[in-house]
């Protein structure tokens, strides 16, 4: 008997909401839905960065070595095919220690330098930055490390009018089986709002309400949200 009674109450409340879906839509004149699409794409920029450091007793002798260096990455990055590097100014760092004098007195001297030099490439070879390795270059002494590549897709712009079509078509599907709980029909678009669009890696669905932008993945998912409303007849 409890099982039934629980039933019972179960087929009301469907039925009351059905029926107040139906009223609301029956008594209304606008319909409003939100639609969506997706695309998938893979980046057509490529950001790489990577930096070189050396160390020595005086600053002559830190920047002969990182002079060498330099050139050793030139011909690394040359040898890849990579040709439109851009090597940025060099960081200086003065290395000092703390020695106690005749006196018992901590004083503070300069034991040497430590040098940096950034390199960074933009490409569109994404494929070849993507694999790059620098083990080469660490096999020559050069102490060489590199942050993650940064992959930009570039044309968000031109796919825009027709993503923007196409999520608008959604809403109205979504809008039109709506309309037929309430045995209405769909008329003209009323109006349309656009949502931010959000660039994630690939089958993962995270989502902010600025729009993401990654960049940590090469293959991408772009999508678009409409929410629209509909003039009902």
């Amino acid at each position: 008997m409890l099982a039934g009674l629980f039933l019972a109450v179960g087929l009301v409340l469907s039925s009351m909401l059905a029926t107040t879906t139906w009223l609301k839509v029956k008594n209304s004149q606008f319909i409003t839905a939100k639609g969506s699409t997706r695309k998938n794409v893979k980046s057509y920029l490529v950001i790489w960065k990577g930096s070189f450091t050396t160390e020595a007793p005086t600053l002559l002798e830190a920047q002969q070595k990182l002079k060498a260096d330099a050139v050793k990455v030139g011909n690394f990055l040359a040898a890849n095919s990579v040709t439109n590097r851009v090597f940025k100014p060099i960081a200086i760092e003065e290395l000092k220690s703390s020695i106690k004098d005749a006196d018992g007195w901590r004083q503070e001297r300069t034991t040497g330098y430590r040098l940096t030099q950034a390199v960074r490439v933009e490409s569109p070879d994404v494929d070849r930055l993507a694999q790059l390795d620098t083990t080469p270059l660490v096999e020559q002494g050069v102490l060489f490390t590199t942050d993650p590549p940064q992959f930009l897709y570039t044309k968000v712009a031109e796919e825009k009018i027709e993503m923007l079509a196409d999520a608008t078509k959604d809403a109205r599907a979504r809008a039109e089986q709506i309309a037929a709980q309430g045995s209405r029909s769909i008329a003209n678009l009323h109006d349309a709002e656009m949502g931010v669009f959000q660039i994630t890696p690939s089958h993962e669905t995270d989502t902010s309400s600025g729009g993401e932008n990654d960049t940590s993945s090469l293959d991408k998912t772009i999508t678009a949200v409409v929410t629209a409303t509909f003039l009902l007849k």
